[in-house]
């Protein structure tokens, strides 16, 4: 009978034991269950308002673009507003222009001819482009051997007066006429040559005195000195045929220049008396006058152009 008192007892015992254990396992899966959730909520409240602040940033991204819109059609209005008043105003100048027909032709014949006319000219100088080097080579091999040198810019060739001439006097001298007959048909020959010819517009020959005495007294010494060259160059007794003498003298210029060009010390603005008692022999090319004639056809308006500059500016 105690016995079973005492199994009664603890089997009463081992009831209330596990619902005990039961509640407490219940208690703790509805604490983890509520722990779960709020875990769950604290992610969702984050992740709600994450996306909240990127819709937020969204929506201002589509206000600014919205506006740039705005302005982009505000300036293609803009746009559009100073397009048709620039085809207003060219409308109005066609309307204005006054050119018929026969007169725009006439026009574009005359810029054709003088385009014509510049381009002629162009080639022209094109054909003696390079000449005066070709020269100058040719003049300054001639004379390689020679005490006479050649000016390697303009090609010209300096006799020294007192070598041609006694002081003040305009005679050559017989020495000097004896180193005239050697150099001038050397130099001449070459200016006279075919291949050349036709592209010497002058052959110069100038004379120089130092500045001793009045100018007129210089300038017609200079003057006979120059002529006496000339005259020697002229007799066909020295050294150029009756062709060459006669294409010399269709070029042929003679100067005197008085004192106005004298030759200084090197270095020093000291004039160089003897240096400035000079006979020279140059050549001009006929490319200046083309150069020349180059510039006025570039000054003359092109008809038409300014006409239709005229219309353009109204």
């Amino acid at each position: 009978m105690a016995g079973r008192k005492k199994r009664e007892a603890f089997e009463e015992h081992s009831y209330w034991q596990s619902y005990s254990d039961m509640m407490a396992a219940l208690l703790l899966i509805f604490i983890l269950i509520i722990a779960i959730t709020l875990a769950i909520y604290r992610q969702k409240t984050t992740d709600l308002e994450q996306t909240q602040r990127e819709l937020d940033a969204a929506s201002l991204e589509l206000e600014n673009a919205r506006i740039d819109l705005e302005n982009y059609r505000l300036e293609i209005e803009a746009s559009k507003t100073e397009l048709e008043d620039s085809l207003a105003k060219l409308q109005d100048a066609y309307a204005q222009a006054a050119l018929t027909q026969e007169e725009l032709a006439a026009a574009y014949l005359e810029i054709d001819n003088a385009r014509a006319e510049l381009a002629a000219t162009r080639d022209e100088l094109a054909d003696i482009v390079g000449i005066r080097t070709d020269i100058i080579g040719e003049l300054q091999s001639r004379f390689n051997n020679s005490a006479m040198t050649v000016d390697p810019q303009n090609g010209s060739i300096t006799f020294s007066s007192d070598v041609l001439f006694e002081y003040g006097s305009a005679t050559l001298t017989e020495l000097s006429q004896q180193t005239l007959r050697e150099i001038i048909p050397m130099y001449l020959g070459v200016l006279l040559q075919d291949s050349y010819r036709d592209y010497i517009a002058e052959i110069i020959i100038e004379g120089h005195t130092d500045t001793a005495g009045s100018y007129q007294t210089n300038m017609e010494l200079s003057s006979n000195r120059a002529r006496s060259v000339a005259r020697f160059c002229l007799d066909p007794r020295n050294g150029l045929n009756e062709a060459e003498i006669a294409q010399l003298e269709e070029v042929l210029t003679v100067n005197g220049r008085s004192y106005s060009d004298p030759v200084y010390q090197e270095g020093s603005t000291e004039i160089n008396m003897a240096g400035s008692r000079r006979v020279e022999i140059k050549f001009r090319l006929k490319e200046d006058e083309m150069i020349q004639r180059i510039s006025e056809i570039l000054a003359q308006e092109v008809p038409g152009e300014t006409d239709q500059g005229a219309d353009q500016a109204q």
